[in-house]
C-alpha cells in the first residue's frame, strides 16, 4: 500500500475481470415518448434553449448533463444524450426524448427503447464521457 498526500494510505482500485466488463447492461423501457413543437424557443429546466435540432431528453430525477444512450431495437441506431430537461409529466413514462433525439433514432412516437447510462455505460466501451456541457449550445464538449 502507498502513502499519498499527508500520509493517507491510497488502495490500489480493484481489477475487473473483462467477463464482468462485457455483460449487456441495456435496460427495456416500453413507454417513452418525445415532445417539440410547444417547446421550442424555450429554455428547459437546465437551462438549455430548446430548439427542433437539439439532442437531449427529460427525466424527473437524473442530473442535468448526464449521458444516457438509447438504442432502436428495430434499426440498430444507437445515440448518446444528456439530460436537458425535467419531465415527462405523463403517469407510467420515465424518459422524453427531444425532437432531434427521435429524429436521430428514427423513434418519433411513443413505443419502446433501449436504454442504458453511468458507469456501466463506460465499462461496456459504448461511448466516452465528454469534458464540458454547454448550456448555450446545448451541447457537450470535448473527449
Amino acid at each position: 500500500m502507498a502513502t499519498g498526500p499527508a500520509s493517507r494510505p491510497v488502495m490500489p482500485l480493484p481489477v475487473v475481470a473483462a467477463s464482468a466488463q462485457a455483460k449487456n447492461y441495456w435496460r427495456f423501457d416500453g413507454n417513452i415518448s418525445w415532445y417539440g413543437p410547444g417547446f421550442y424557443g424555450h429554455r428547459t429546466a437546465c437551462g438549455v434553449a430548446y430548439t427542433p435540432s437539439i439532442i437531449g431528453v427529460a427525466h424527473r430525477s437524473l442530473p442535468c448533463g448526464t449521458l444516457v444512450t438509447f438504442r432502436n431495437s428495430a434499426t440498430g441506431r444507437m445515440v448518446t444524450a444528456p439530460v436537458i430537461d425535467r419531465g415527462p409529466y405523463v403517469t407510467g413514462r420515465t424518459w422524453d426524448m427531444s425532437a432531434g433525439l427521435c429524429m436521430a433514432l428514427g423513434h418519433c412516437y411513443t413505443g419502446t427503447i433501449d436504454w442504458r447510462w453511468g458507469a456501466k455505460l463506460r465499462a461496456c466501451g459504448a461511448a466516452e464521457s465528454p469534458r464540458w456541457f454547454s448550456r448555450r449550445h446545448g451541447i457537450f464538449f470535448g473527449t
